[in-house]
């Protein structure tokens, strides 16, 4: 059965269409990833069509001379999908839908599909679906038509999956009711995450949240961190090569081998053009960012594109209130760049998280930022507080032990609140 699926799947065929304003730099980048993300869905992209406009036509998105073109070449590739590289609106969707006479699928319903597909906790499903039910309420028409138009379809592939054919039966108003419950679901989510926030907060471990572009390389980094310092191997994040392996926030505890503890989270990657309703239905989730104490910022810089992610990456952080953190930006695949690897020049680094080289730089780096309200002094605790001492041996860090006829003398680092906490002991 999964053999059939997998057949007809491979039946769907797609033409690329963009349109490049006012001449684009990253314009060609941004149609090759959005041929990554067809093929992500196992949509097979058998042509592609650009053109450059200073901007875009109203009401097909392309020229309407263009739509000639798209559709000879469409019929000459056997094609039966046209993705376009732009969010389109509800009367382009039914202009073109009308003038092609085929299936009309915009970039954001494309990305939509994969969060879709890749969700796997029950929040993440959550998000995924408000955000496709805010984008499907005001093209409702169009996607009405385009249902019908499809027919039997051809056995597998697209079919508006993400958006989903039964969600397609339901009225405005059903959707707009269910938009309001499931907000209302991930208000409570958003509750619960907060509490588990004051608590970290309240424990006073400090959280170092990984950020950047999709496949940069981010739970590699995560997984080899955990294999540094030797944690066990079921608290390893799933990583693989390919556009937002991961859209669950993972958050991790990371005991260094002298004490110093602090929390590592790692958050769903980013990726040109997100969409709006994307970012706003995942905004909870990418908070856990706002509360970092020290954010890492991971670029593939083997990508001759890397400074354009950085730039989508800081614009994204910042459209969710990620702002003024101390950041250490991880130039990850200096393998492949062929570039001098491990180097450190201040809050900038050149790894190969593959390779396992740069992490025990990283770790440094991350301490001198996290850890340097650290005090290091001599406390000589009374022999009955040993509750004390049993404390300090666990949460500090503690160099030497010596007893002493007023009690046991302790050389130890520990933190500021702590030092704070037990000054009354702290002896010249």
């Amino acid at each position: 059965m999964d053999r059939i699926k997998e057949v007809d799947v491979l039946l769907e065929k797609a033409i690329l269409v963009g349109v490049n304003l006012r001449n684009d730099e990253h314009f060609d980048y941004s149609m090759e990833e959005l041929q990554n993300l067809a093929e992500a869905l196992h949509v097979e992209v058998v042509g592609v069509v650009t053109q450059n406009l200073e901007r875009v036509t109203p009401s097909h998105y392309v020229g309407t001379g263009k739509i000639e073109e798209i559709k000879n070449f469409y019929e000459e590739a056997q094609a039966n999908l046209v993705i376009f590289n732009d969010e389109l609106s509800p009367s382009q969707i039914r202009n073109l839908e009308r003038d092609l006479a085929t299936k009309v699928i915009d970039r954001t319903m494309l990305i939509l599909d994969i969060f879709g597909r890749r969700a796997k906790t029950r929040e993440a499903q959550m998000q995924v679906e408000l955000a496709q039910l805010q984008y499907m309420l005001p093209r409702l028409v169009g996607l009405h038509a385009s249902l019908s138009r499809q027919g039997g379809g051809t056995g597998g592939g697209f079919k508006n999956r993400g958006a989903g054919e039964t969600k397609l039966e339901l009225d405005r108003r059903k959707i707009e009711d269910q938009i309001a419950k499931i907000k209302k679901d991930l208000e409570h989510v958003k509750e619960q995450r907060e509490t588990q926030r004051k608590q970290r907060r309240k424990n006073a471990l400090p959280v170092v949240s990984i950020v950047g572009y999709t496949n940069a390389g981010k739970s590699t980094i995560m997984n080899q961190l955990l294999a540094q310092i030797g944690q066990e191997e079921h608290k390893q994040v799933f990583e693989k090569d390919m556009l937002f392996a991961t859209l669950e926030t993972s958050v991790r505890q990371i005991e260094l081998p002298d004490k110093k503890t602090f929390l590592l989270t790692d958050t769903v990657g980013f990726v040109s053009k997100l969409p709006h309703h994307l970012v706003k239905a995942f905004r909870s989730t990418l908070e856990e960012a706002r509360d970092a104490d020290l954010l890492l910022h991971v670029v593939d810089v083997s990508n001759a594109e890397h400074g354009f992610m950085m730039d989508v990456t800081n614009e994204t952080l910042k459209a969710v209130g990620v702002e003024d953190i101390p950041t250490i930006y991880v130039y990850n695949k200096a393998d492949i760049a062929d570039v001098p690897y491990p180097v450190v020049s201040g809050d900038n680094m050149w790894i190969s998280a593959k390779q396992g080289i740069g992490l025990e730089e990283l770790i440094q780096l991350i301490r001198q930022h996290i850890f340097s309200h650290y005090v290091t002094c001599d406390m000589l605790i009374p022999y009955d507080e040993g509750n004390v001492v049993s404390y300090l041996n666990e949460y500090a860090s503690v160099f030497n032990t010596a007893y002493e006829e007023g009690g046991t003398l302790l050389s130890l680092e520990v933190k500021a609140a702590d030092y704070a906490k037990y000054q009354q002991y702290v002896v010249n």
